[in-house]
């Protein structure tokens, strides 16, 4: 399994308790699952899973889901 790569925020201080980031892919694409209107759901693969965001809103952020979650939410969405 491959996870994420954290470092150390840069606007964090020097003491240990800090922020740390990582970096998300920027290839999100129009997800399968979306309607064929202008507004759908973008995903992105992760190396421990992926991440989702609103196509009308990109900026405002994405949410990230652990392999084994993303796995189980497409198999519930794929039994309704």
């Amino acid at each position: 399994m491959t996870y994420l790569t954290f470092r150390k925020s840069s606007y964090s201080g020097h003491d240990q308790d800090c922020v740390e980031v990582a970096h998300i892919p920027s290839g999100f694409r129009k997800s399968s699952y979306s309607g064929r209107g202008q507004d759908c759901v973008e995903v992105a693969d992760l190396p421990c899973g992926a991440a989702v965001r609103d196509s009308k809103h990109p900026d405002t952020g994405h949410l990230p889901f652990p392999a084994a979650e993303w796995a189980g939410f497409l198999s519930a969405a794929l039994s309704r």
